[in-house]
Order: C-alpha cells, then structure tokens, then sequence
C-alpha cells in the first residue's frame, strides 16, 4: 500500500491519532491537504540546496526553518569560505558560489567599496574559469538564496520550530514527530500545524528532527579506541595552536589556588588523553565588521560586562602575547569575516556542551551568552590600557554593520554551532576516511578540508598554568568520498530520514567534513536520494545506488577526486608481523605525546615522535615477554625523512646486561617498516627496549619494537 502524506495548513486541525488521513479522521478529510513528496526542516544553507534539487527533479518540497534567515552560516557572517580545495565542490554548491560572484558582477552591489579596491585573501582567482566567488558579505549570500528559492518556488515557512517536548535523549520519541512502525508520518511544529511528507530531511546543525524521531547519535568526542582513531578523544598533546603563554595563572588572585578558579576554567579537566567526553568545540559568533565610518557601529561595553571574563586575556597579553586575537578576512565593502585566533579570542570555550540536547529556551540563554561575551571581548579589545596598544588602536577602528543584519546593533542572531549532535548510523565516517586508509564505496560527495577541531575546554595543567585543549589541525590528504550511508539512520530505527548535515561521522572526521559547501553539496545528494525512495516507495535505506549516483553526476556533483593525490601512508597490522612485536601504544611513556600518520609505512594507527623539543628528557619503553631464552634479533619501527635524527640513541636489557646502540633514522630501515639494532641473548620473561632523545640532531620517531627468534 503506497504511503499516504500531507499537508493540514488550516489552522488548528487536528492530525489523525494513526497519523494517516482516513480511518474516521474527518477533520482531516475536510482539511485544505497539499502533498510533498519531501519535507526539510532546516533552512540551512544544506536545507536550500536540497530544495532546489527536490524542484529540479519534478517534486514537492516544503522548508521548515526554526528561524527568521535562511542559509545558516552561510548568510550568517561565515563569508570567508572553508574549503580545502574548490574543484571538490560541484552541483548546485558551486552553482551557488557562481551565482555569488555574477552578484558582485553588478556594479549597484558596490556602495562602501569601489570593486577594483576589493582584494579577498587568495580564494578567489580573476581566472577562474568557473566564475565562481568564494567571499561575499552576509547579506549577498542571503540575496542569492532567496533567488534560489524564488526561481524555484519554494515554499519556506519561517519561524516553525518542531515540538521536541519528551525528547530528553537518544532513542526517545518527541511528541513532535508521528511514526507508523519505522516510519515517519508527520512531524507537529509548536504552532500546532502538522507536516505530513514521504521523506523528511533534518538540515539542521543541532541535529533535531533525528533525535526527535528516535534515531541513535552521540554528542561530543568519542574515545580514540571506539573507532581505532589517533585524534579523536582528549588531545592535550596536540594543543599547539590558539594555545596560551606559557606560565599564565590561572586563579582569580594570582598565585592564590584558595581564591578560585578565573571564569571559563573546567576545574575537572583535561581528562585521560585519548578517552571521549561529552565536551563539544567552541562555538563563536562569525563577526561581520566594517571599517566604513559610515556604516560602522563602534563596539560597546555590554550591560553586566565583568572584568574577570577577560582576566585570562590580559594576562596572556602580559605573558607575550602580541598576535592579534582574530582573524579578519577581507570581504566586499570594507567588510570582514572575523574567526577566532590565539588563545583568547572570540571562541566562548567551555560555555557550549548543553547546547545540542537543550530545549529553546535554553539554548537563547547560550547564544545570549556567547553574543555578550564577543561584545566584551571587543570592547576591551578596544579600551582596555592593558592591552598593547597597537592592538587596541586596530580593534578600536573596526566596528559591526549597519546593514547586515537585523539588531539595531549589528549582530547577527546566528551562532556558529560546529558540531551538535551527531547521527549514529550504519556507515561512520572516522579518521581512516579522511586520511584515505578507508575509502567509501557509496560517494554522494567530497570532503576536501584538514581535520579541524576548535578547543574544547580551558584547564590548569600540572604547572600550575592555563591552557586550551582540543585544538587538532591535522591534513596532508587530498579530496576524499563521504558515504550515502553515512546520512541514513539504522533502517530499524526510521527508514524515510535522511541527514545531510548531523551525518554519522567521529568528532574528528566531522571537523573536515563540517563546511559550508560540503554540506551544500550533501543536501542536493539527500535531496536526490529522497525523491528516488519516494518515487519507488522504497526506504531510504534501499534505494538503488547505481541510479543515485547516474543523477548525481548528470546533475554535476563531484564524487570522485581525479586531480593530484597523495598516496596515503601504508599502515600495517600489529597481528600481520613475524615475532613478537609491542607498537607505540604499548609503551610506557614519558613524553613522546606528539602523534603522526603522514610518512609510512608504520605499524598500527600511528607513530610518535618527539617535536624536535625538549631534548633528554622523553623517552619511551618497550616492554616484551619473551617465551623461550635464547639470541633474537632486535628491531625497531621508524619512518625515514630528511628531518629525522641522525642519532638516536636505543637501549637493549639483555642477558649479558645493557647495549646502547644508535639509529640514524634519515636512512630508511632495512626491513620494510623495522630496521636491525642488533643480535643478543635473552631470558625468558621480560626484555626491554628504550627509545630516548638525549643530544638528537632531528625528529626522534618511536613505532614499534620487534623480537624475532633467531
């Protein structure tokens, strides 16, 4: 029996308890019913594409945005777009970029700057032949997506939050969605009007709709164990960059632990490196400036400002910090994108984790929040004599627009929400995808930028001193496929809903995966797949992909990377070597906390190396139980490269005593991934191998030991 949908607009006209019209349902029969054949809730910027995809291919569409803007981010001051590589980007993304730069064509939309003046950084090239434009204000990204939506007709209904009352976590249904065993049936807004499709597209950030209807998702960090990953989880050892000062106090009273903690400090961090958490990366509003004493707002001192949110980054300042605290891209008309950098900028670390899961209210109360923290943050920026004043002279010059949005005080109302919740499907995404060890055999799209995860908490490290923990930049790969299946909840859980943008994927895989165009391009891709589950009357879960893929690329996606690739590093299983071996993992530690995957081949996840940095002081032992006495080759794991040590001193604990032997690890090793350090007798039981960096001339690299029996 074929799925019936629809449409009650007449106000106050009850759905059917079954969720169907029909069945003695007469109010429901005497309604005014419009069908769609897919139903978006999200008018994001991937909600939009997907719209524009569901009218080119002959359906309905409905777009339900919880807001008063459509296009997200997009529209809502991220300007300067994050891609790694443009010619990933196809479909009707690339057409949107294109659509952007025939606007700046039009000599009317230059009214602050002449054109000619206007440099942006290096995204967009004069030649490009494509005729794309990769930076635009606010205000041009939402022109062209209401262009979208008015040559397309799509129908947009503002302001339509979906009831979520009862969701209170995973796997529990919000009176908001009406399911018939598997299947959604209608979603209800908190104006009381239902929504009846044949396939629901949830294009949100937070990720409501799935969660709403049941479908399993994690929120925050999973453990480097839970999909054999090296970044996911606690990284304190790659907290290099937007980092503080070394030697900042944290306490409200410097020096005095009795007095407190400063505000923004987690008193239970770091936690264990590597284990997961329920911490989410910093959010931040994406300032969009001007310099144009006309349009200019000049930043001012918040009502309830507090000097102690700002303690931190004065004392980072006094510390030797002399960066300046954002990044400030150059858009059209004297305007700006503004982004976090240092270790005290715009990003509001720590004040986020409940945001996913919150109800509305709540979650007005963290954007309320991060708004007046940003609007402190520039205001002492600005005034404060304890900043340097090269840097207050800048800051005080910028200010935010008065015509980009629609405060009176030019801040958007859109919070740059970088991770909400995350779906937990039948295909994730993880680490191995993006560094091409594991290759999606769906593509519906390319990923094409760095592993990137802002900082997550602020904690008081066993110095005594402030620090950030969280950030990972990670790339080296090229464009890499993202799975349909990743957008697909477990058939069993809802087989008519499809997320392009809460998509299955680990915390680390969905810092590369969470752009702006990316998820553009996944929202025509849902959009294509829905119309052929709702045409065939199929589940989302068992659309035939052969005949998605023909559409897609008929329709100019990008689903397979053909430019210049760099072969990903040969990793080898522990269990597929001779002997006895004990990877880097195994080892007992001190420092030796840096991780890498980029030169191969290496034994397991990874390998470890030293940084260059504090010479005599790390180390790393190797510890193997040896069954039978007698002589062994010793062998250890390294990847070769011009930076390398030469001479890395190596200690064996054998049956005659001790050997101190050293590797030259710019040479490659003798036995694919292991070179020889030499002959010697063991006893059974426990034998030893110690990797140090006391006097190295290079990067000291510890893999993996090995034992074999001569």
């Amino acid at each position: 029996m074929r799925f019936l949908f629809s449409l009650l607009i007449a106000a106050g006209v009850a759905t059917c308890p079954s969720g169907l019209p029909g069945s003695g349902c007469r109010a429901a029969e005497a309604a005014d019913v419009e069908s769609y054949d897919v139903v978006v809730y999200g008018g994001t910027s991937a909600g939009i594409a997907a719209a524009v995809a569901v009218k080119r291919l002959g359906g309905t569409v409905l777009v339900l945005e919880p807001g008063e803007r459509i296009g997200g981010l997009t529209t809502g001051g991220l300007g300067q777009t994050d891609i790694g590589n443009k010619q990933a980007i196809g479909g009707i993304a690339r057409e949107f970029y294109q659509r952007i730069r025939a606007y700046y064509d039009e000599p009317a939309h230059w009214k602050w700057q002449r054109r000619e003046d206007y440099r942006d950084g290096g995204q967009t090239r004069t030649s490009d032949e494509e005729r794309a434009m990769w930076t635009f204000e606010p205000s041009a990204a939402l022109a062209v997506m209401q262009e979208l939506v008015r040559d397309h007709q799509i129908p947009v209904k503002y302001q339509q939050r979906l009831e979520r009352t009862g969701n209170s976590g995973s796997g529990k249904l919000a009176r908001g969605v009406t399911r018939r065993g598997n299947r959604m049936v209608a979603i209800t807004l908190e104006s009381g009007v239902s929504v009846h499709g044949r396939v629901f597209l949830d294009a949100t950030y937070e990720g409501d709709l799935l969660a709403a209807a049941g479908v399993s998702y994690t929120v925050g960090r999973e453990s480097n164990a839970t999909y054999k990953e090296t970044l996911n989880g606690v990284q304190t050892r790659h907290a290099r960059y937007h980092q503080f000062q070394p030697g900042v106090d944290p306490y409200v009273e410097a020096g005095n632990p009795r007095s407190g903690l400063l505000p923004g400090i987690d008193p239970t961090g770091p936690g264990e490196e590597g284990k997961g958490d329920r911490r989410a990366q910093a959010f931040c509003y994406r300032m969009c400036l001007t310099d144009h004493p006309e349009n200019r707002i000049p930043f001012a001192r918040p009502p309830g400002y507090d000097p102690l949110d700002f303690e931190l980054l004065l004392r980072n300042f006094e510390a030797g910090e002399r960066g300046m605290p954002w990044i400030n891209s150059a858009m059209p008309n004297r305007k700006t994108d503004t982004n976090n950098r240092t270790g005290f900028s715009t990003d509001f670390i720590g004040q986020n984790y409940t945001y996913a899961e919150a109800n509305y209210e709540e979650r007005q109360r963290i954007r309320d929040a991060h708004r007046i923290y940003q609007q402190g943050l520039m205001w002492t920026l600005a005034n404060h004599p304890r900043v340097p004043e090269p840097i207050r002279r800048e800051v005080a010059r910028w200010g935010t627009c008065r015509d980009e949005f629609a405060r009176d005080d030019g801040w958007q109302q859109q919070l740059y929400v970088r991770e909400g919740r995350r779906m937990v499907g039948p295909y994730v995404m993880t680490q191995h995808h993006c560094q091409g060890r594991t290759v999606a055999p769906q593509p519906i799209g390319l990923a094409a930028y760095t592993m990137d995860s802002h900082n997550v908490q602020r904690y008081v490290d066993p110095q005594g001193h402030v620090k950030n923990e969280g950030d990972v930049e990670v790339g080296g790969f090229p464009p890499y496929p993202i799975d349909y299946r990743s957008m697909t909840p477990h058939a069993t859980e809802c087989d008519n809903l499809l997320v392009p943008v809460c998509l299955s994927a680990s915390h680390i895989a969905f810092g590369s995966i969470r752009m702006e165009p990316v998820f553009m391009v996944l929202g025509q891709s849902a959009a294509t797949a829905a119309m052929q589950a709702a045409k065939s009357d199929v589940p989302v879960q068992e659309i035939d992909y052969g005949a998605l893929r023909l559409q897609l690329e008929q329709d100019r996606q990008v689903l397979k990377w053909t430019g210049p690739a760099r072969k990903p590093a040969q990793a080898i299983g522990v269990d597929t070597l001779e002997g006895i071996v004990v990877d880097d993992e195994g080892g007992a530690r001190t420092g030796f906390s840096a991780t890498s995957q980029v030169v191969g081949p290496f034994v397991g996840v990874g390998y470890r190396h030293d940084g260059d940095t504090d010479k005599g002081n790390q180390s790393i032992r190797f510890t193997a139980n040896l069954p039978q006495a007698g002589r062994y080759e010793v062998r250890i794991a390294w990847t070769a490269n011009a930076n390398r040590a030469t001479n890395v001193p190596v200690t064996i604990q054998h049956a005659a005593g001790e050997s101190l032997t050293r590797v030259n690890q710019r040479r490659r090793p003798n036995h694919g991934a292991f070179g020889t350090v030499g002959s010697f007798e063991f006893n059974s039981g426990t034998a030893t191998v110690t990797v140090g960096n006391q006097a190295t001339d290079g990067h000291v690299i510890v893999d993996a030991v090995q034992f074999i029996r001569e």
